[in-house]
């Protein structure tokens, strides 16, 4: 699986721009505002439908343009295919395989397997519970596509259902159809934490040994699945949950409010684990999830490390470097002193400044 090269139109600071690439490491370097990180977007973006920032298409849109457009090659199973995404500022994105439009986004998940890594992945230990919800989905998405089935149909059932709660305190009678929402929301929130509670256990089982060898040993951290509600607990408990839920109009029980926490035995890093603690764990989950990844989809994902090298020192910077080993990489920084302090091995090297990329080989 490779990305073998990229078109943008229109898209965040770049007007036009095309790029191919090496199917091993992709250095892209240059001053902070200049739009490396926006080439690391596009390529997400194009594989999943989703920013890895959680902006909106009209955020991605060139200033003063209406729309824009991403053009991806890639390589899969040595049969190429193309992916043409076009951002509206005011409808949904268009999107095509092979020239061959898709009706469901969701469609496009499998196609392109990819793994993001930035420094804002801290805030998947740092902030609230969505943050972690959102890393869960985003992953499990483009390996599950049964668990994207019953996401996007628990989503659609609990903004019904939460609707019909506001229309029940003008019209009581209408309680009477409630359990027709209810059911489904069982029915899909039960796959939902069932097949969240299995990814975890899987990232444990990575994520203990990567984490004891990035810091020597002296500590082992553990991923703790916090649901809101077990499974088999689910109808009862929804149930009982009715009075709240008319009262507050909307839906209090449910994988909608579940979180995952990040423990040193029963130390909670979020709320006592020093910066340098949460950035190792970040380190460490994605370091797990690139190798689960590859045990799912029996190859190599894309890799994508945005400006990762600056946040850590010497000794996790090499772990890092060390663990790419044949993945595809497209790796964004300042300058290029860090991986020739390394004397690491590189492909192919950009330079990016002010919208404009030269490829320097």
């Amino acid at each position: 699986m490779i990305v073998k090269s990229l078109e943008l139109k229109e898209f965040r600071n770049y007007e036009q721009l095309n790029l191919e690439f090496d199917k091993g490491i992709n250095i892209l370097y240059g001053g902070n505002a200049q739009g490396k990180t926006n080439i690391l977007e596009a390529i997400y973006l194009a594989g999943t439908t989703k920013s890895h920032r959680g902006s909106k298409d009209r955020e991605i849109i060139k200033f003063n343009k209406d729309q824009a457009h991403i053009r991806l090659n890639i390589e899969k199973d040595q049969v190429s295919h193309r992916i043409d995404m076009h951002l509206k500022k005011n409808k949904a994105k268009g999107v095509a395989i092979d020239k061959i439009p898709i009706k469901r986004q969701g469609e496009l998940f499998g196609l392109l397997n990819l793994v993001f890594f930035s420094p804002e992945d801290l805030n998947i230990i740092k902030n609230g519970p969505g943050e972690r919800r959102r890393f869960l989905d985003l992953e499990l998405c483009q390996l599950d596509k049964i668990y994207m089935y019953h996401l996007t149909n628990y989503n659609k059932t609990l903004a019904q259902r939460n609707n019909l709660l506001k229309q029940i305190s003008f019209n009581r009678k209408l309680l009477d159809t409630l359990y027709i929402w209810d059911s489904k929301l069982i029915e899909h929130g039960s796959i939902v934490i069932s097949t969240r509670k299995q990814f975890i256990g899987k990232l444990n089982e990575s994520i203990y040994p990567i984490h004891r060898k990035l810091t020597g040993g002296k500590e082992e951290l553990r991923l703790q699945y916090e649901p809101n509600v077990k499974y088999e607990d689910f109808k009862d408990k929804l149930i009982n949950s009715l009075e709240r839920d008319l009262y507050l109009k909307m839906t209090n029980i449910g994988p909608h409010r579940d979180d995952m926490s990040f423990l040193f035995g029963k130390i909670d890093i979020k709320k006592f684990g020093s910066q340098g603690q949460q950035r190792t764990s970040a380190l460490s989950l994605k370091l797990a999830e690139l190798q689960l990844v590859k045990e799912v989809i029996k190859e190599s994902p894309i890799l994508l490390l945005d400006d990762v090298l600056s946040e850590l020192d010497r000794e996790r910077q090499n772990y890092l470097l060390n663990s790419i080993g044949d993945i595809q990489t497209f790796l964004t920084c300042t300058g290029l002193e860090e991986f020739i302090n390394h004397r690491f091995s590189y492909n192919k090297i950009f330079q990016v400044e002010n919208g404009r990329v030269i490829c320097e080989n």
